[in-house]
């Protein structure tokens, strides 16, 4: 009876464990808001660099599963290359010791001759202050930030909670001679040893818990470094399962990212096993046979990771190549890559960390936006001279931004369901505004592009003033989206300013030409449904316009800090001249688009 409660109770403490390192994690990647993983695509010029900065984001998120499942996923959105994503994974090795050495903390000499400064460094001292204080901010605050860090500290004073209660619960087990004998059983069958190390790793998907989990069982005195040493080769060979996961469905780039990790750990484990052996054979290790601590388990950890990847650097492009080879195809074609760009950048694996996914929606919103800027800029030219073939593959792009929009929309979906930071809403709501904006510019766009089939298919007559004119207020639109989708990208608030009165000149242009439009008409110089197209032209060219307005109004509100702003007040105050610029620039818009139309005379 006693050893079932003793089950139950290392039951508990592992839970209790285990939920303090997500909540540990969880809070440290909230906190970051997505700015390590943003590094990860940009800093990874080369393996060195990528070493280091999957150490120091892993150290930072304390997951390697989550460093790894993000790489996996960046290589699949193509953001990362599959050489850049060797050095991060392996640099992940590594950060992931950094639990293990905090943990060993908890074995510094508690006696009453210890000093009182070693009693405070205890983590059975600070530890449970943490938690209080976690507790007590996250009882007595509502700000977001706060209660985030509340959350760090409480999953911090959880986890080494779980980590005493584990500890006692074992202790009892040093006087069993079974235990005793199953540990030496695995020093004297490494292969064992390695297996059951990658079986519980697998388990649990955390390298970092089970080597606590280690680390609490050698507080009894039982565990030797010849038991515990190729138990720790093994969890490094079962936090693999974690990458393998969240590879099925993916790239075949990203499949052999996750291969990476496997083949990195296996080989590692195999060469460390076959030195340590082998060495140990010929000149014993005078330690072999002694218990190892919890500081000598954190050792191991440490020092395997770390030689591990010294060896490995010179060979990255062997285990890239190894990769490749087990995960064949061939590279994809200019269609497969548009497809990937488009769809592979909306991840799954990169809702871990909302301020990323969010940042891989604007890309994609950007590439929508593109999309409209193009299929606009081609679309005057169907108005003269319709190709159906143009219009084709305006049509394929349109289709492409349609595909892109259904796939937003259901991924923000997703991303609402997770709990997000204030600025996170912010932006998710500003991404869902813009989504619907360039959508809508495509959309008159094909309006556009049908226009030009009406006039080709009734044979309808415009005068070639009236489509000089349209080209005029075209290039001002042309301009106009321009600014709109540049100011979104590169998030430019005086660019965004300067829209407006833009905006206000095409409205102008717009008035004149239905006025110069319907004397044409009378006169008989445009047909009937020649003029009704053409008007129709106008109309659509207006509202592209407002739409790049509302781009600009949504992005000053955001940048703001503004949930809403007013786009009637908004414009009203720039009228009443609280923008210095905005005189200025409707004067300078005006004599490029709006006076050449008046000063070529009556139509």
């Amino acid at each position: 009876m006693d050893v079932f409660f003793q089950i139950v109770t290392m039951a508990g403490g592992l839970a209790l464990f285990l939920f303090g390192m997500h909540m540990l994690s969880a809070g440290l990647e909230k906190f970051s808001g997505g700015r390590l993983e943003r590094i990860l695509e940009k800093l990874t010029s080369n393996v060195f660099k990528g070493v280091l900065l999957g150490a120091v984001v892993t150290a930072a998120i304390q997951s390697s599963s989550a460093t790894t499942v993000i790489v996996v996923g960046l290589v699949n959105a193509g953001i990362l290359k599959l050489r850049s994503a060797i050095g991060i994974i392996m640099g992940a090795n590594i950060g992931t010791t950094v639990t293990g050495q905090i943990l060993r903390l908890a074995e510094l000499d508690a006696s009453g001759s210890a000093s009182t400064l070693i009693q405070m460094i205890k983590p059975n001292f600070w530890a449970p202050l943490i938690a209080i204080v976690g507790v007590v901010m996250m009882m007595a605050t509502k700000r977001k930030k706060t209660k985030i860090v509340a959350e760090i500290l409480i999953g911090f004073g959880v986890l080494f909670q779980g980590m005493f209660i584990m500890t006692d619960a074992v202790k009892p087990l040093s006087d069993s001679p079974m235990f005793h004998d199953m540990f030496q059983t695995l020093g004297n069958n490494p292969l064992l040893g390695v297996l059951v190390g990658a079986l519980v790793t697998a388990i649990i998907q955390s390298s970092s818990a089970s080597v606590g989990i280690l680390q609490a069982v050698a507080s009894t005195g039982a565990v030797t470094y010849s038991a515990a040493f190729p138990i720790i080769m093994g969890q490094n060979i079962g936090t693999c399962v974690t990458s393998l996961l969240s590879s099925i469905g993916t790239s075949k780039n990203a499949k052999r990212a996750a291969m990476v990790h496997l083949y990195f750990n296996i080989i590692g484990t195999i060469v460390f096993l076959v030195a340590v052996y082998t060495i140990n054979a010929f000149w014993p290790f005078s330690f072999w046979s002694e218990a190892i601590g919890m500081g000598g388990i954190a050792n191991v950890h440490t020092l395997f990771n770390v030689v591990v990847t010294i060896l490995f650097l010179p060979f990255t492009r062997l285990l890239e190549k190894l990769a490749i080879l087990t995960i064949r195809g061939k590279a994809l074609d200019e269609d497969e890559k548009d497809i990937a760009a488009e769809l592979g950048m909306l991840d799954d694996r990169f809702l871990v960390s909302p301020s990323l996914a969010l940042d891989q929606c604007k890309e994609v919103v950007v590439t929508m936006g593109e999309y409209a800027q193009t299929n606009f800029r081609k679309s005057i030219n169907l108005l003269t001279k319709y190709d159906v073939k143009k219009a084709d593959k305006i049509y394929s792009m349109e289709d492409s931004i349609d595909k892109m929009e259904d796939h937003l929309n259901n991924y923000i979906l997703k991303l609402a369901d997770r709990e997000l930071t204030e600025a996170e809403n912010r932006t998710m709501t500003n991404t869902l505004r813009m989504i619907s904006e360039f959508e809508r510019i495509g959309d008159y766009t094909i309006n556009i592009v049908e226009c030009a089939e009406a006039l080709t298919e009734k044979e309808a007559k415009v005068s070639n003033k009236a489509m000089e004119e349209l080209k005029t207020l075209h290039a001002a639109v042309q301009e106009i989206v321009n600014m709109a989708l540049t100011s979104y990208r590169n998030n430019d608030l005086a660019m965004a300013i300067h829209i407006e009165p833009l905006e206000e000149t095409i409205d102008m242009i717009q008035d004149a030409l239905k006025t110069k439009h319907i004397e044409r008409l009378k006169k008989g110089k445009c047909t009937i449904d020649g003029g009704l197209v053409f008007l129709d032209v106008l109309t659509n060219l207006e509202r592209i316009s407002d739409h790049c307005s509302n781009i600009a109004v949504y992005l000053i509100g955001y940048q703001q800090g503004s949930e809403m702003i007013n786009r009637h007040e908004y414009i009203k105050r720039m009228h009443e001249g609280d923008f210095n610029d905005y005189t200025y620039y409707m004067e300078e818009y005006k004599k490029r688009y709006f006076d050449p139309i008046l000063t070529k005379g009556k139509a």
